[in-house]
């Protein structure tokens, strides 16, 4: 089948993922273009041809909190002065003429799909918002936040042919042509060996790095390898305890396998990645972005990791003390790689061939 694969820019997670389906879909004998916005072009461009861009929602945020009229703005300015990226893939893809268009929680190739008649398969985490029930206990504090996220998430992609969400967690569904799977993850990820470091690996921005370093020195005996607070260093840069580390996906990934516990936000891939390899998370979402909330909601729920508003010594301190408990947690928790996608990937396309 001729495939258009759209993958939303905001964020490293949605392209990594969206990599591993491509590749799969490619394997399988079908013809793929990909529509892509954010620096997620330049990634996806290394790996495939046929890959278009176009402008992207994204989230302008400081110190840990999204902007909300800032991040109107923005996009609004972008959307404005790229709009003519748009019309030159929209050419381009008539001449593709897709078949069928998998979206993640991508709005361009759906409205394509949705103008052009063509089915649409969404393959995102985000949905589960929207199409699964969630309990009191997960929601408390957040319940208008959890409206409006939900509100924004069902116009995404609504109507969809089928729904297919990535979860660690396994909340009831709610709504038909709804299929669960376990976390998409690279094939990095699936071939690292998990082992018992004494290290603890860090990945933030650099918005609040100021203060979350302070913290992190307070434990002068802990090694802390920070990814993502000093961008575009080409070594290692060491500082007391804090080890910052260069961009390497190697590296990361090597890191990350051997911790012995990990400190992030609340984003989906690397918490799933991190649930796999059996990793305790200290989380902390961004505030205001309930998707974020929900996946370490989650963690914290299922005995995986803890999830916090922002990391201060008794955080980290109690991260350190119930390591090896979490990590008994997460020992419970497997997944065959990406089978479970592939098959209902595979099963979707099937079916809508078949119509």
């Amino acid at each position: 089948m001729r495939i258009l694969y759209g993958v939303v820019g905001e964020g490293m997670g949605h392209a990594t993922r969206s990599r591993v389906v491509i590749e799969h879909l490619l394997a399988q004998g079908h013809e793929v273009h990909v529509l892509v916005s954010g620096r997620a072009h330049a990634m996806l461009s290394k790996h495939f041809s046929g890959v278009h861009r176009v402008h992207g929602w994204h989230l302008v945020y400081e110190d840990n909190v999204v902007k909300k009229g800032k991040t109107a703005w923005s996009n609004l300015v972008d959307l404005l002065r790229e709009a003519p990226l748009l019309e030159k893939a929209y050419r381009q893809l008539d001449d593709f003429t897709p078949e069928v268009v998998i979206s993640d929680f991508e709005s361009w190739s759906y409205f394509y799909a949705k103008s052009h008649h063509v089915p649409v398969i969404s393959v995102d985490n985000m949905q589960v918002i929207n199409r699964c029930t969630h309990e009191d206990d997960v929601l408390e504090g957040h319940k208008a936040e959890f409206l409006l996220a939900k509100g924004i998430v069902k116009s995404k992609l609504p109507g969809s042919d089928r729904y297919i969400v990535t979860t660690f967690f396994r909340p009831p569904v709610r709504k038909e042509r709804t299929t669960l799977v376990a976390p998409i993850l690279r094939p990095e990820v699936l071939a690292a060996k998990p082992s018992d470091g004494s290290h603890v690996l860090v990945y933030s921005s650099a918005d609040s790095a100021e203060t979350l370093e302070g913290v992190l020195k307070s434990f002068p005996q802990v090694n802390f390898r920070v990814y993502g607070v000093r961008r575009g260093i080409a070594a290692q840069e060491t500082d007391g305890n804090l080890s910052h580390q260069p961009f390497s996906e190697t590296g990361f990934v090597d890191d990350l396998a051997s911790a012995r516990a990990v400190i992030a936000g609340g984003g989906f891939s690397l918490m799933g990645e991190a649930v796999f390899l059996h990793k305790p998370m200290l989380s902390v979402p961004l505030e205001g972005q309930f998707e974020q909330i929900l996946n370490a909601r989650y963690l914290q729920k299922l005995g995986f990791g803890l999830c916090r508003e922002s990391v201060t010594h008794a955080d980290v301190q109690e991260l350190l003390d119930r390591a090896d408990e979490l990590t008994t947690n997460l020992a419970a928790y497997a997944q065959d790689g990406n089978s479970e996608v592939f098959t209902a990937v595979d099963a979707a396309l099937a079916e809508l061939a078949g119509r």
